[in-house]
């Protein structure tokens, strides 16, 4: 060790006390603390504005939008700033801000077709708020229920279980059919011979979506076609979370009423050429016996949208969260003892709900 000492510092204690004179006097203190002391209270702002950000949107479900737009904004002010406080000439400073300038500008231009074009159609959908957490929605050819919203894409689980990622660029642009939670409309479709009244069908159609459990049934003409008429039935389903089992449930009902009134369903035609009897009829054999139902309403959807109804139930018990707090805060603002009770039980709510989203919440939902 003494050795390595003595090969970095100068043998005589003289020459040593010279040399760090001579350091000294060549560095401009002054200058340094000009320009380094705002660049600490610039590197400070920042590092501040993070954790302002990871504290007060990082720990809130359903915020991960917020805070990326928050990221991105404190980025480009910090880029500003540095370029504003370090010690550049006056006219490189200029170019720089501008050089600055024209690339954010050229990223705004290019957003149709670049990263930026994502996120701006993530802040329009969520400005406008068509559909949310947990709803139907059809989006050109896909159809399923949303389990996640964030800035750059939306995620929806369709009729088979999957995950398909959609562009907000792709969602925007295209229309975006939503189910009203307050209930909507099932239809189908059949086609039946001229041979047979329609007053006849009418009266099969509004049976099999009375049967179906669909309010506010009417029926309508669709078609004359060469060989059947068209005719849909339509009925009104309050709770849309059983949508897909509710149409399924439908049709089967169709079928059960043509084939008990023996209705025979020819749409679009029949092209069988096997040689039956005049009197034969395409009517299946009444399975009256058979009292086991076809479908248990709601499993379907259980299995097809589990991730998306999770997602919807986060997104309630956030709202949730959000009450009480207001809730909360008001009862504080009073200060009054008869109070204290309410609560101390509303705080142990929020505090379960609380620890309940730090377990399995999504960082990526909104």
């Amino acid at each position: 060790m003494a050795l390595i000492f003595r090969c970095i510092l100068p043998s005589n204690p003289t020459k040593l006390i010279l040399v760090i004179e001579d350091l000294t006097n060549s560095m401009d203190f002054t200058a340094i603390a000009g320009w380094g002391l705002p660049l600490l209270v610039v590197l400070a702002a920042v590092v501040f504005g993070y954790w302002i950000l990871q504290r007060t949107l990082g720990q809130q479900p359903g915020q991960r939008l917020y805070r990326q737009l928050g990221q991105v904004l404190l980025t480009v002010l910090a880029l500003i700033a540095l370029t504003v406080v370090l010690p550049f000439a006056t006219e490189t400073r200029g170019q720089l801000l501008s050089l600055l300038g024209l690339v954010i500008t050229a990223v705004i231009a290019l957003s149709s077709t670049t990263f930026v074009s994502n996120a701006m159609a993530g802040i329009t959908l969520k400005i406008i708020g068509s559909f949310h957490t947990g709803d139907f929605i059809r989006v050109a050819d896909h159809f399923g229920r949303v389990r996640t919203k964030t800035l750059l894409h939306t995620e929806i689980q369709n009729e088979d279980r999957d995950t398909i990622t959609l562009p907000n660029m792709f969602v925007i642009t295209n229309p975006v059919t939503v189910v009203d939670q307050s209930g909507t409309l099932i239809s189908a479709d059949v086609g039946i011979g001229y041979d047979v009244h329609r007053r006849r069908i009418r009266e099969c159609l509004l049976q099999a979506a009375s049967s179906a459990g669909l309010t506010e049934a009417f029926t309508q003409v669709l078609q004359l076609g060469d060989y059947a008429v068209t005719y849909r039935v339509s009925g009104f389903l309050a709770d849309p979370k059983n949508l897909v089992s509710k149409r399924s449930e439908l049709r089967a009902q169709i079928l059960d009423a043509m084939h008990q009134d023996g209705i025979e369903i020819m749409s679009p035609s029949i092209m069988n050429q096997r040689p039956v009897p005049p009197d034969h009829a395409f009517v299946p054999r009444d399975q009256q016996a058979e009292t086991k139902p076809d479908m248990v309403t709601g499993k379907a959807e259980r299995l097809m949208f589990d991730k998306a109804d999770e997602a919807a139930r986060l997104q309630k018990i956030r709202h949730q969260v959000q009450e009480l707090e207001q809730q909360l805060k008001k009862l504080e603002a009073e200060d009054d003892e008869a109070n204290a009770l309410d609560i101390a039980w509303r705080r142990h709510q929020l505090n379960a709900q609380r620890a309940f989203l730090a377990q399995v919440d999504d960082p990526d939902s909104d």
